[in-house]
């Protein structure tokens, strides 16, 4: 869990790195952060092609790290018995998430329905049902704090999770003051993680990547009005020790703040303009970076956040970039994430379908390698 030292990752290196790849794509007569049907990667035709050209397809998503958090599906997890024909609760969920092809759980609470057993399920039984159907828990969203952690480390550890994190900011102001307190409290938090072979991690929403205020003149209960033009979760990067503190980008909610966040009002009450770009945002740091929400959305701007979700590879956002880009492939986890899957009484289908069609979408993204 060492954290390599970040290095200085400027946009002009993602051009680069996407011309490096056309230069290679383009040799071959190949196509250019295109995504491969089964059929570019199964037929003995394309292996020879590939062959002759020194390259080979692999999975962008390695199978083993495509999970999804189950917050997507709450519907059925948290669903009673019911006669729509429809999985309900852990048992059936996770086994048909398995059937779909997902190999890793992000858990988002650790109740369902006490119709199905007359009880609450317990963790240690969610872990068996883990065991028999090949699962593995990559992370948890819970409650951070001082209080519960140890507790909540119990319950983490008892499931085979080995990154133990939360759906909300270390903190939910934009003062900087803010969150220096909190990072004493991660660091502190993150050691104690690291003790038990955890790592503690936080979950962004687009909030996370506005301006700081650190500058100019104070309110009238002492507190700066003003930026420096630095984000609050990229201070938080700093202030937090790489070796305790971790990260996962909800890659939607990172393109919402890109659309969303872009100006602020510097020390001396001047606008300025900072776009925010969430591949140089992991770039320099991508040890930092276990986990993503592979979160879709079309761009629609008649809409307050810019974006409408959709399932993953559906959408507009150029996840064959993104992942392309920030490289280590078999360190990141990507957990398939759509808060709006789950269809109510009228389509009590839908969260899995969408399920269904995130795991094609997401085995289909490829990457062209030398042999």
């Amino acid at each position: 869990m060492e954290e390599k030292q970040d290095r200085r990752f400027t946009r002009r290196d993602v051009f680069t790195a996407s011309a490096g790849a056309a230069a290679v794509l383009g040799a071959a007569g190949l196509p250019i952060l295109a995504t491969a049907t089964p059929a570019l990667a199964d037929s003995d035709h394309d292996r020879d092609h590939d062959r002759g050209h020194g390259l080979r397809v692999d999975p962008l998503i390695p199978s083993r790290n495509r999970g999804i958090i189950l917050y997507s599906v709450r519907d059925r997890i948290n669903a009673a018995p019911d006669n729509s024909g429809v999985p309900y609760g852990f048992e059936r969920v996770l086994a048909r998430l398995a059937e779909i092809g997902y190999k890793e759980i992000e858990f988002a609470g650790y109740n369902q329905s006490t119709e199905i057993l007359g009880r609450q399920i317990t963790p240690k039984e969610i872990r068996k049902i883990l065991d028999d159907n090949g699962l593995v828990a990559n992370g948890t969203h819970t409650s951070i704090n001082a209080a519960t952690f140890e507790q909540q480390m119990d319950i983490a550890q008892e499931l085979g999770v080995k990154n133990i994190g939360t759906g909300g900011d270390p903190t939910n102001t934009s003062f900087k003051s803010d969150w220096d307190a909190a990072a004493d409290l991660w660091n502190d938090l993150g050691r104690r993680a690291r003790a038990r072979g955890l790592r503690l991690y936080t979950h962004n929403h687009d909030a996370a990547y506005s301006f700081l205020l650190d500058t100019g003149p104070l309110d009238a209960n002492g507190k700066p009005t003003r930026s420096s033009g630095k984000r609050r979760l990229e201070y938080f990067f700093d202030k937090t020790d790489p070796r305790y503190v971790f990260f996962e980008l909800d890659i939607f909610w990172a393109y919402v703040a890109r659309y969303k966040h872009k100006t602020y009002t510097d020390r001396w009450g001047r606008e300025q303009t900072s776009l925010f770009d969430p591949i140089l945002t992991v770039a320099p740091r991508p040890l930092r970076f276990p986990l993503f929400h592979a979160k879709d959305g079309n761009r629609n701007t008649a809409v307050p956040n810019g974006h409408d979700m959709v399932p993953f590879g559906e959408g507009d956002i150029n996840f064959q970039q993104f992942f392309q880009t920030i490289g280590e492939y078999d360190f990141h986890h990507a957990n398939w994430e759509q808060d709006t899957a789950p269809g109510g009484a009228t389509a009590p289908a839908q969260s899995l379908d969408f399920a269904a069609l995130s795991y094609t979408n997401m085995s289909e993204l490829t990457i062209y390698r030398r042999r």
